[in-house]
């Protein structure tokens, strides 16, 4: 089994695109990518534009290469309603009947609408399949950052063959108690971590929550024999380091972002976007 971390937040878009070869299967993982529309009070720049671009034609080539795809939950970040490349695949996907806020169950419906007669959907929460020899397990709903968040709720996702990869989605950190429970659990050799929105501190998240999103991605450091790739929301914050310190400082050799998973400099478009409007005025 092989990971291909094809794009996230230190590759200049939002996305936690990830793609899996196993022996026998082509696996997508989040086949999306998306822009933040607002940062500093500043829409994207053209760096970033150009970056999406790219982004969304490369997931559309490798997605033509995948017989299953997976959708963790309805951020646009992670599915697309309006690609065709789900036309004929079976599609893993959260429940939309169940834990669940408003906004998700709006858009995994309309998701439906598209693709019921053009695709096979299965909901997966709290599932396990094997397909060929290669196990996927899908966790049961957690909270999309802390308990009680109005942002709904993600599936976890471990693929299993020779190795274990578990694939966090937008758990924040995780900030959640069980959340973390459940990774250390699955017993992953490589987690695929979105971290916490630390951008927001002060705002929409807590001081609080980020030393718990810490504390726990140290516990379970400490209890699996892993390497953490570590992007997403954290990868958003010019000085995410920082806000991890005893975190990197502890485990920083096993810590990578997807830009240096694929030996690359992190190119944080989005947490520059101040800087690339006062440079490049265009």
């Amino acid at each position: 089994m092989r990971a291909e971390l094809l794009y996230s937040d230190s590759m200049g878009v939002r996305s936690m695109a990830t793609f899996v070869f196993t022996s026998s299967h082509n696996i997508f993982i989040d086949a999306s990518a998306a822009l933040g529309p607002r940062r500093y009070g500043l829409p994207p720049h053209t760096l970033e534009i150009e970056a999406l671009d790219e982004a969304k034609k490369r997931i559309a080539e490798m997605a033509g290469m995948a017989e299953y795809h997976i959708i963790t939950h309805y951020h646009y970040d992670h599915y697309d309603p309006h690609e065709n490349f789900y036309i004929g695949k079976k599609i893993f996907a959260k429940d939309i009947n169940s834990m669940i806020n408003r906004s998700q169950m709006e858009r995994g419906a309309f998701f439906y609408e598209q693709f019921k007669d053009k695709a096979e959907i299965i909901y997966a929460d709290g599932m396990d399949y094997e397909i060929d020899g290669v196990k996927i397990s899908f966790s049961p709903p957690f909270p999309h950052g802390p308990r009680g968040t109005k942002l709904g709720y993600v599936i976890m996702v471990t693929i299993e063959e020779n190795e274990k990869l578990l694939f966090s989605s937008d758990v924040q950190g995780p900030v959640d108690e069980d959340a973390m429970k459940y990774i250390i659990e699955q017993e992953p050799d490589m987690i695929i971590m979105d971290g916490p929105p630390s951008y927001f501190v002060g705002w929409k998240f807590s001081h609080e929550n980020l030393r718990k999103a810490e504390q726990n991605m140290i516990k379970i450091m400490e209890k699996l024999d892993c390497t953490l790739i570590l992007d997403h929301h954290l990868l958003r914050d010019l000085n995410y380091r920082e806000r991890m310190h005893e975190l990197y400082a502890m485990y920083g050799d096993r810590i990578m972002t997807f830009a240096e998973y694929n030996g690359r400099e992190n190119n944080m478009l989005e947490a520059m976007r101040k800087e690339l409007w006062q440079k490049y005025e265009i």
